[in-house]
């Protein structure tokens, strides 16, 4: 029994783990991007607009609008 708790109790540090890892692989590559500013201020932007269009269209699937 005491193996199986051991066993248990590694899944959290392995979520962890894998989450930091591919958030790393995905940063990774935008890094060099924001060593200039005009680079920073387009791949920000462009980073923003993506965050909203994808907000705005989960918020339309799924009804989430505010009916007034």
């Amino acid at each position: 029994m005491q193996d199986f708790f051991n066993n248990v109790s590694r899944y959290p540090r392995y979520l962890i783990t894998f989450t930091l890892g591919v958030l790393y692989t995905l940063v990774s590559p935008l890094l060099p991007l924001f060593q200039r500013p005009t680079t920073a201020i387009a791949t920000s932007l462009l980073l923003l607009s993506g965050l909203a269009f994808i907000a705005f269209t989960l918020r339309a699937m799924l009804g989430l609008n505010a009916a007034m």
